[in-house]
């Protein structure tokens, strides 16, 4: 990675082997994703990393040296770790890696790669404490160090591999050209994809026995591919295995290495024997014997310093299903590349970004980092008409009081889940609004999981038999409208509560009621805010005494019924209730 921009560079179609097409010549014509912004408060990001617990969290490098964990749509004010005073810090220096064990829910490991105050290049261990939010600082053990000459090609990546073994990039030692020729030499640790084995071992690492050099002489023990300039971002297709090096080229061309799954390591990439696809120095010729060559290069009128991705295997953007998204630091721009016909597309023109790192969360979905503005961006699909249904059963029949929710793609500008926390319920939550005919309704939560957007809302008493929904995300209108019919009635059931006695049901649609409060407020004890049509239930088939049929007392949009379940009722028949001759589904459903 560089960390300074030379000048703008303007993309322009090339011949480089169809390695990276023309616009005109890309894997969709019309564009397969959009750029939504996240969080923001960052400086200078050099990584993102998921933690294999199901928390759903993602934390962010600093190059400074502070970790911050990001959940929910929001970032935990206090860092992660704070290892600032152990960095070098800055320049192409500092707190570069972070990889969390895939075995983190039993062992609470991670390894951090950065480079010391003597500039060494660092490889550690440590622990969380037993705050889930806090490493615990006393917990380092230097795994591997060593003697880093320069202060650039630092590398810097730390990733597990399908098979458990750490795999960590390491650049050349910085100078241009590469004197020493660290890149071809097996026996230094610099210019190196490397594999150790920390996790079987209770101190140190080991080095698994099937790596090139294990057991023989000839080259380091810890080297599993060699040739490389400086490594800026590896990644594994979570789907088949295959492993991604994007390294940083030095005057000519930035390329893209490839290794497929069955590889058994000791692959050679050329460093410093060709740069990309070409000789280094430039010669009429040179000796390509024994080399691995990059799948994918650009030249100078496309970037200035590659920033590797991943293979992208979620479920946002279908678009990109199976291609390798990376960008390039310089220009700002980001390619999706099909490896099967060798052409790539640039997604989103020019971001004014400096792209420092892109991240996975657990689901499959990527992030990308902002070096130069401290934001965090997801990658989601292009707008696609909104769906907005029944927050209960996510089907038609929209009931004015009653909770509806919107899916769509990039309408939720998070990580996590926002809900709303106080009473009146909100117009607008972390930037979005519901315009119901243009008049903001109440939001209750937005989210974002796995990929998928949704927003869950009130929709307003007075609204008439049709109506039009559309989203304003910070303060700009960014959907179309959708035109939805309102019903009377529709009820639903959300879930059913069992006490001794007595069931309570709870539901949403069941039309109006007496005492109604205000679109956003919550409804009231004292007096009930009861149904104004009968509600009656079923359970099993069979006719249940209703006590109570209303909204429940503190809730908004959210309908209560009490119930004497008839005799020979038990745990999963099916409950049905019915407003006005309108049925809902079965609950359980089917």
């Amino acid at each position: 990675m560089r960390l300074a921009v030379r000048s703008a560079w303007a993309v322009r179609p090339a011949v480089v082997l169809v390695l990276v097409a023309a616009a005109g010549d890309a894997i969709a014509q019309s564009p397969p994703a959009r750029l939504v912004p996240i969080a923001l408060g960052f400086s200078s990001i050099t990584e993102m990393a998921s933690v294999p617990d199901g928390s759903g969290r993602l934390f962010v490098v600093e190059q400074t040296g502070r970790i911050r964990a990001l959940r929910d749509g929001a970032v935990n004010s206090t860092p992660f770790l704070d290892w600032t005073a152990r960095v070098s810090c800055c320049g192409e220096r500092g707190l570069l890696g972070l990889a969390f064990s895939p075995r983190y829910a039993i062992t609470r490991q991670f390894y951090i790669y950065y480079t010391a105050r003597d500039g060494s290049v660092t490889i550690s261990r440590m622990r969380t404490s037993a705050d889930p939010d806090r490493a615990d600082p006393a917990s380092e053990e230097v795994l591997i160090s060593f003697p880093h000459p320069l202060g650039n090609h630092n590398g810097g990546r730390l990733v597990f591999g399908p098979d458990g073994y750490l795999y960590i990039g390491t650049g050349d030692g910085g100078g241009g050209g590469d004197p020493p020729r660290n890149g071809q030499n097996a026996n230094a640790l610099l210019g190196k994809v490397l594999r150790i084995d920390p996790e079987s071992v209770t101190s140190s690492y080991a080095i698994p026995p099937d790596n090139p050099f294990a057991g023989q002489s000839g080259g380091r023990p810890e080297i599993w591919a060699y040739g490389l300039r400086n490594p800026w971002k590896l990644s594994f297709d979570r789907a088949t295995g295959d492993l991604w090096i994007a390294d940083v080229g030095q005057d000519r061309a930035e390329e893209v290495d490839f290794q497929p799954a069955a590889s058994r390591g000791g692959e050679n990439y050329g460093w410093n024997r060709m740069e990309g696809l070409s000789c280094y120095p430039a010669t009429a010729n040179c000796d390509r014997s024994g080399l691995t060559l990059p799948v994918l290069e650009y030249t100078r009128e496309r970037g200035i310093s590659v920033t590797g991705g991943y293979v992208y295997r979620g479920q946002a953007a279908p678009l990109l299903q199976g291609a390798y998204v990376f960008a390039d630091f310089g220009s700002g721009r980001v390619w999706a590349f099909d490896r099967a016909s060798g052409r790539s597309q640039d997604l989103f023109g020019s971001t004014g970004l400096q792209i420092s790192t892109f991240g996975q969360d657990e689901a499959g979905e990527l992030y990308l980092a902002g070096y130069n503005d401290g934001r965090i961006y997801r990658i989601a699909g292009p707008t696609a008409p909104l769906s907005v249904v029944s927050s209960a059963s996510f089907g038609d029949g929209l009931v004015p009081g009653s909770l509806a929710t919107i899916f769509g793609n990039g309408i939720a500008p998070l990580f996590g889940v926002v809900q709303a926390t106080s009473f009146p319920l909100p117009r607008e939550l972390v930037g979005v609004s519901v315009l119901v005919n243009g008049v903001a309704a109440a939001v209750l939560a937005v989210a974002s999981l796995n990929g998928l957007d949704q927003i869950n809302f009130q929709i307003p008493f007075e609204t008439p038999a049709n109506a039009e929904v559309s989203i304003r995300l910070s303060g700009a209108i960014e959907t179309g409208a959708v035109r939805v019919s309102t019903r009377e009635t529709q009820p639903e059931i959300f879930t059913v509560t069992q006490v001794p006695g007595a069931w309570v049901i709870w539901a949403t649609g069941l039309g109006a009621v007496s005492n109604a409060p205000e679109t956003g407020e919550p409804a009231p004890a004292l007096p009930l805010a009861q149904t104004l049509a009968e509600t009656r239930v079923t359970v099993g088939g069979v006719a249940a005494d209703v006590l109570y049929s209303g909204l429940a007392p503190g809730a908004a949009g959210l309908y209560q019924i009490n119930i004497v379940p008839p005799a020979g009722a038990r745990d999963g028949s099916p409950v049905v209730l019915e407003v006005r001759g309108v049925q809902s589904q079965p609950w359980p459903r089917p």
